[in-house]
């Protein structure tokens, strides 16, 4: 699921591949892409606008309000891609899935959890989702989820899929299309991140049962559908704000479809060029410890650097204001991926299930 090349897709004309003919690098780009707007996102609302900033204009709002456009596009997209990822997945025995999919990520769920339980406790400040008492790691562990809840999603996504993969796909996508309509419309109860686990299941329900179209329109991006596609996501979210329609019944959700729709073209389009799609194609080959390490490392730079930031005159905070976001994000992915490298070989059960990979047979020498 995190790698996709164990996923046999179709490649895009104009892009390059470097791990066989098997290999697409849209999906990796458009995960990349995902991976970016969650830490930034976590990053301005976390961090950027707990800042006491004293400027005579509200730029630091400009940040916000830009990661809030996004909020239709970050989550629904990544969902659908690890649907796409999964539609090989699902169709093994129950014992491969079980233990390859439902297992694994809610093991690396319960371990980081811990993990972020632990590191978070340093930073008491840190405006974001906690358990202080055993009854509330409990909780997080089992019906609210943390900040964490993608692979929470992840894991109880798979086993939905697995349990209902001979059902007709219109028996399965309506109620969970249903599902992501009240939600949006905030007619459940939905502490925590409940929310974003019970909207985002059509997604991954629609990457998984209409993989063949979703490749096709990646393999189909042209610049007038990127054109049309960014223009009716504009609209679209233009439309709501100016309406108030947030709320409405359908509306989000119907928001999210044409966002999704957006960011498959742009990913197959991105892919046309090797220097600006490179990095986000490596990145998003590495989603899973920038994922569950960021919002430590967050966490402790927020406790290192809101207090001098906010003590800083006027004059030096129109310097930092409008870049430090990108700064700030760019610094967590890259320390995110440095801990990750200096952990996956000490201590691999934190990245991986135990006993998941047998180590190979050692190779005969070969004499010359």
């Amino acid at each position: 699921m995190w790698e996709a090349a164990t996923v046999p897709l179709p490649v895009v004309p104009g892009a390059a591949t470097d791990r066989g003919p098997g290999r697409v690098e849209w999906a990796d780009a458009a995960k990349g892409f995902c991976i970016v707007l969650v830490v930034a996102w976590h990053v301005v609302v976390k961090d950027y606008l707990q800042v006491d900033w004293h400027l005579g204009v509200p730029a630091p709002g400009l940040w916000g309000a830009l990661g809030e456009q996004l909020l239709p596009l970050r989550m629904p997209l990544f969902f659908t891609i690890s649907g796409v990822f999964a539609a090989n997945a699902v169709q093994r025995p129950w014992r491969a899935v079980a233990r390859r999919r439902i297992a694994r990520f809610g093991y690396l769920y319960a371990v980081w959890l811990l993990v972020h339980t632990a590191v978070l406790a340093l930073a008491p400040g840190f405006p974001t989702d906690r358990a202080t008492s055993a009854t509330g790691l409990l909780e997080q562990l089992t019906i609210t989820p943390s900040n964490l809840w993608y692979l929470y999603a992840l894991a109880l996504y798979f086993t939905v899929a697995k349990a209902v993969r001979r059902a007709p796909r219109a028996l399965v996508l309506v109620p969970a299309a249903a599902l992501s309509v009240v939600t949006a419309a905030g007619l459940l109860d939905t502490p925590g991140n409940r929310g974003g686990f019970y909207q985002n299941l059509v997604f991954f329900l629609a990457g998984l049962y209409l993989r063949p179209w979703i490749e096709a329109w990646a393999a189909g991006a042209t610049r007038r559908r990127l054109v049309l596609t960014g223009g009716a996501y504009a609209l679209a979210l233009a439309a709501m704000a100016a309406l108030g329609a947030q709320t409405w019944l359908g509306v989000w959700p119907l928001v999210s479809v044409v966002a999704v729709a957006f960011g498959i073209t742009a990913a197959a389009r991105l892919c046309r060029w090797r220097s600006i799609a490179g990095p986000l194609v490596a990145l998003g080959r590495n989603t899973l410890p920038v994922y569950v390490i960021h919002m430590p490392v967050l966490a402790l730079l927020h406790r290192l650097l809101v207090g001098p930031l906010s003590g800083l005159d006027q004059a030096g905070q129109e310097i930092v204001v409008l870049g430090y976001p990108i700064l700030l994000t760019a610094l967590v992915i890259g320390l995110s991926l440095a801990v990750h490298r200096a952990l996956s070989g000490r201590a691999p059960w934190l990245f991986d299930l135990p006993g998941r990979h047998r180590p190979s047979a050692p190779r005969p020498a070969v004499t010359r």
